[in-house]
């Protein structure tokens, strides 16, 4: 059911994959998208290929003076309209065993995908509110089960969720739905990009650190390269963003897997298995030797 057509949303993260997906996805139907980036290229590109409807921001989450600019710019054109959307999807992960995690990179990895978002909904809050518009973060299912080497991502989106959970509750006296998206393997135009940063990570670790955990730190590098390649496309995602933006009474949480039915079975066991089961499920088949 469509409720809110025609109305102002601001996405983040919009150059690439699901924040452009989205961004051109909403053009379509007729919103007014302020779709924010951080290069002008990738400003110039969403121009291209969307309708005038469209308007490119520059800003980058992690600088309060970029966001506060933005929404200056996105207040004064809306007025009293205000927002019916505003989609976090903002995000980058860190990679590798924590043993051996840069604590500045770890920060990093909060400071966009955690940190940035609340900055974000602070600013751009008064708009939503003034629409009883919603708030749509895009989480993982990293952020209900945790893996090996993305520990830094998935305590990211672990407190994605309990912002997204507490903002909904304190939210609802206004009736302003805050909604988490939270999909599984995405389709990446870039897996190169992932293979260039753990040539770059390896080459950085000790020989130590190599001998402890290159196996299978390549092993997970693989399979995050081939679910890069074989995952569900951006635009999946960004339908699941129409249908949270709008349903008359949207989901909480929505799910999203090119195999759904093994993810929902896998967040079953985590709730039912003891803890060191369900790490064997998880570890089996991965290269982390026995060090006993």
């Amino acid at each position: 059911m469509v409720q809110k057509q025609n109305g102002a949303v601001l996405i983040t993260g919009t150059s690439t994959g699901v924040g452009r997906a989205a961004a051109l996805l909403l053009d379509k139907k007729g919103y007014r998208v302020f779709a924010a980036v951080r290069k002008e290229k990738d400003a110039e590109s969403l121009k291209n290929d969307a309708s005038e409807n469209l308007t490119p921001i520059l800003m980058d989450v992690t600088k309060a003076e970029e966001i506060k600019f933005a929404a200056d710019i996105v207040s004064k054109s809306v007025g009293d309209r205000g927002l019916v959307g505003l989609v976090n999807n903002a995000g980058f992960l860190v990679d590798g065993p924590i043993e051996y995690l840069s604590i500045d990179d770890l920060r990093w990895q909060f400071e966009v995908n955690v940190f940035g978002q609340i900055a974000v909904t602070q600013a751009f809050l008064p708009l939503i509110r003034k629409a009883k518009g919603r708030i749509i973060n895009i989480g993982s299912t990293g952020g209900k089960i945790a893996f090996p080497f993305a520990s830094a991502l998935c305590a990211s989106k672990f407190a994605l969720e309990a912002f997204t959970d507490a903002l909904r509750m304190e939210l609802e006296p206004w009736g302003i739905e805050v909604i988490l998206v939270e999909p599984g393997s995405i389709a990446s135009a870039a897996p190169d990009k992932v293979e260039e940063s753990f040539e770059k990570n390896f080459a950085n670790m000790s020989p130590e650190a190599k001998a402890m955990y290159g196996d299978a730190y390549k092993f997970f590098v693989e399979g995050l390269i081939k679910s890069n390649r074989t995952g569900m496309p951006p635009e999946q995602v960004a339908g699941a963003i129409i249908e949270a933006l709008e349903a008359s009474k949207p989901k909480t949480r929505y799910f999203l897997s090119k195999e759904q039915m093994l993810l929902m079975l896998d967040l079953m066991l985590k709730k039912i298995m003891p803890d060191r089961s369900f790490d064997a499920m998880i570890l089996k088949g991965w290269k982390l030797k026995n060090q006993n």
